[in-house]
């Protein structure tokens, strides 16, 4: 390739072509970096839940430092202290609520925090917008199976998976919600004795009025959402009611919604799947056959909240890709089968066991973007509201379409007009 040449520049043509020479030369390897560099910035992908590994070191904290934290045992008030701390951390007043054990020997406690709502605009009747205050609850239970009379035979045991992990997204939670202007009165539970049939749970449930109860459009509950293989969401069984399906299971819906408008699959690698095995049993005990899709059989904090006809939102990580539900487990990972591939409640819910089992970031991408999933449900408000800011904004609510149904009769007979409404 040629330059340059002596008759063209009265300077000489060494001069001219080494410069020449040099400009092509930075050229050839500058002009590629800058359109890389261009080509990246248009891909550049926004990462969502990028709260950092406050959650994560929550749990690790809670795991390490009381292992063994038994429902109503020494360990599991120390562990409950500490949460208590860390929601006061975060400046909230926390609310304790004790509970006592069925045989009025031991006491546990719920953590409660209540962040109030702005309320949410409703149409009566007449069209008119009137505000109102419905409620969510989201809560997770701190304490653990096993008990100090196990360590012995359970060294490296400590309830990371069950459910450490759900307290640190609960507590994710509480610290990303402070900034947010919510339509929903939002309460927070940490609860005590979730190992002793939920008994925290149930003792919430209990001193919970009709009202109450009423004003609840969900109850989202958070255990061992670490170290199975996939991420799941189930509703409640009161959701196999005739009936009842889609309005109970309307919330399930819009947490899935919530990882599809945000890409989380694409932007953080994380998907919420549900159930669809699709077998027929009688999950309820009722003694009809129901479809086991889009529900658990895992039972948790949620059950109380279920039983008095509150939405549930119960987030796991599990594997239902079985034909049997007596082969379905948490995970298929080679390395975590010594327990036949459960985790919780089993010698294998251990830091120790489990980082050397699973990618270094599963536990704090679970915890963010399960609390992600959680708190962009929670911002959606209610089905047919509008927030206030939406309100003064001049948006308002789709009219409900009344559809008439004309039946034609046959002939000789005189037509009748039965009006059904959506």
């Amino acid at each position: 390739m040629h330059f340059c040449h002596d008759d063209d520049y009265p300077e000489g043509r060494s001069s001219v072509c080494h410069k020449l020479a040099g400009l092509f030369l930075c050229l050839v390897f500058i002009l590629p970096g800058l359109l890389t560099g261009c080509g990246s910035a248009d891909k550049t992908v926004e990462v969502l839940a990028d709260y950092g590994d406050y959650g994560a070191k929550i749990a690790q904290t809670i795991a390490e430092m009381y292992p063994f934290r038994k429902a109503y045992s020494p360990e599991e008030k120390e562990a409950g202290a500490y949460i208590k701390s860390e929601f006061e951390k975060l400046g909230y007043k926390v609310e304790e609520q004790t509970v006592t054990s069925a045989d009025q020997t031991g006491t546990s406690t719920n953590y409660i925090i209540r962040i109030p709502g702005e309320g949410l605009m409703f149409q009566d009747l007449q069209g008119n917008y009137i505000l109102k205050k419905r409620q969510v609850i989201v809560g997770a239970h701190y304490d653990t199976k096993f008990g100090s009379a196990d360590a012995a035979a359970m060294p490296d045991y400590d309830g990371i998976q069950d459910n450490a992990c759900g307290i640190g997204a609960l507590l994710t939670l509480a610290r990303e919600i402070r900034t947010n202007s919510m339509g929903y009165d939002v309460v927070l539970i940490a609860f005590g004795a979730g190992s002793d049939s939920y008994a925290g749970a149930a003792a919430y449930a209990a001193q919970m009025t009709a009202d109450e109860i009423a004003s609840t459009d969900v109850m989202y509950c958070v255990e061992s959402i670490y170290a199975g293989d996939k991420l799941y969401a189930s509703a409640g069984w009161n959701s196999l009611v005739p009936g009842q399906k889609y309005e109970m299971r309307r919330k399930l819906y819009e947490v899935y919604d919530v990882v599809y408008e945000n890409q989380l699959s694409y932007k953080n690698g994380i998907d919420l799947l549900y159930n669809e095995s699709g077998l027929s049993f009688d999950i309820d005990g009722n003694g009809a056959a129901d479809v086991y899709r889009e529900v658990t059989t895992t039972l948790s904090d949620y059950v109380p909240f279920d039983r008095a006809g509150v939405p549930i939102v119960f987030f796991e990580s599990y594997d239902y890709n079985y034909t049997k539900t007596t082969d379905m487990k948490e995970t298929k990972n080679l390395k975590l089968q010594t327990d036949s591939g459960m985790i919780r409640r089993t010698s294998s819910d251990s830091l120790k066991i489990l980082d050397e089992a699973l990618p270094a970031d599963q536990l704090v991408k679970r915890i963010n973007n399960t609390a992600f999933i959680i708190l962009k449900a929670i911002e959606k408000g209610a089905h047919n509201s509008l927030t206030k800011a939406a309100y003064a904004g001049g948006a308002t609510i789709a009219p409900v379409i009344h559809v008439i149904t004309t039946v034609t009769p046959p002939a000789g007979e005189t037509a009748s007009t039965p009006a059904a409404s959506s």
